[in-house]
């Protein structure tokens, strides 16, 4: 008979929901249960492309993860923080500048935030094919269920909004699913973090921002800038999960999607003395893949390209990743015309920081 008894860890006991009366962002919720036949897709691809143009995010709920199994996921989240001592973590520290790859560990205070403040965020990176790399021995046992929850993502929860972000193109449903496989040569990754408190005098020096503004759980943390210019907390909803698009869907569709602006500050005065665990899926298309406007799209062709390089000046997206993984947190940032916004130069392409 065979088992189906998982590995015993650790639970992670989340804290209270903040009490606060905090500014949340009105987003959309996306019922992706609805995305079973054309009509409901075509419903629900209006609705997407609404919130991305509004808020650049959306809550996406009945995504095929029941409360218990988040739970667990968040259980194996904690691993690498709480069952890995310094000593083993630092065999599997990810070569970041070297590879631009986050695959492994990244080591608290390796990105500049501001001021000579550095960031207090561990974090683990895991690729969407577990057997890429060698990994802790006290995640070994749980690489079953980190797969598992890697295909679940890529295929029911990434591949079905690709379809509805295509359908709002006015394209064929697969045309960015393609673009995307599970199986290519790629850098999509399962990714969980542990970000810790700061001292007062970091908090001043950086005004409460623990990650600045870029584009790529129950402590509330993360914002978004809005298309009025004003940042909104992210409320949580408890087995929801929160969708950014990021800098390459905005190239690929020259830029009627936008990517998300967010960041993380510190979070409520109820919430400051805990760490915040998260728990993302970051997709990417394939390595090989023309970060270039998708022409043929009739919505573009009617709308305009407003952002988008030739396709012989575009990077690739292996070319695109490597240069924002190598540059991020390290490179001196210089001050933009728009207030409060800092540049820097990635494979020929202005890439903004809000700070």
């Amino acid at each position: 008979m065979p088992s189906f008894t998982v590995p015993q860890i650790p639970r992670y006991i989340f804290p209270q929901t903040t009490k606060e009366k905090l500014d949340y962002a009105d987003l959309a919720v996306i019922d992706l249960s609805k995305a079973h036949d054309a009509k409901g897709r075509a419903e629900l691809a209006i609705q997407v492309s609404e919130a991305i143009q509004t808020h650049g995010s959306f809550y996406v709920i009945n995504h095929g993860y029941t409360p218990a199994q988040t739970e667990r996921m968040f259980d194996i989240a904690d691993v690498p923080f709480s069952c890995v001592d310094a000593d083993e973590q630092g065999l599997y520290t990810a070569k970041i500048s070297k590879t631009g790859s986050f695959q492994g560990y990244k080591p608290r205070q390796y990105w500049h935030i501001d001021d000579g403040v550095h960031d207090q965020l561990d974090q683990y990176a895991v690729n969407r094919d577990v057997t890429k790399r060698e990994h802790p021995e006290a995640l070994r046992p749980l690489l079953g269920e980190i797969g598992a929850f890697a295909r679940h993502t890529h295929f029911n929860v990434l591949h079905q909004i690709l379809r509805l972000l295509a359908l709002g193109l006015e394209l064929p449903e697969d045309a960015l699913v393609n673009l995307h496989g599970f199986s290519s040569v790629g850098e999509s990754y399962g990714n969980s973090s542990m970000i810790y408190p700061r001292s007062q005098t970091d908090e001043l020096k950086t005004k409460n921002v623990w990650l600045k503004g870029h584009t790529a759980q129950p402590i509330s943390a993360l914002q978004v800038l809005g298309r009025d210019g004003k940042w909104k907390w992210i409320k949580h909803i408890e087995n929801a999960l929160v969708i950014n698009t990021g800098d390459a869907m905005e190239f690929l569709s020259g830029g009627y999607y936008r990517a998300t602006i967010h960041r993380v500050v510190q979070p409520p005065i109820d919430q400051q003395n805990y760490p915040r665990l998260g728990l993302f899926y970051f997709a990417m298309t394939d390595d090989n893949v023309k970060l270039v406007p998708l022409a043929d799209s009739p919505v573009l062709k009617r709308v305009g390209i407003v952002r988008g390089s030739d396709h012989d000046d575009a990077p690739t997206m292996e070319a695109w990743r490597k240069g924002r993984t190598s540059a991020y947190g390290q490179t001196q940032l210089k001050a933009a015309a728009e207030d409060k916004v800092e540049e820097e130069l990635v494979n020929g392409v202005i890439v903004k920081h809000y700070n």
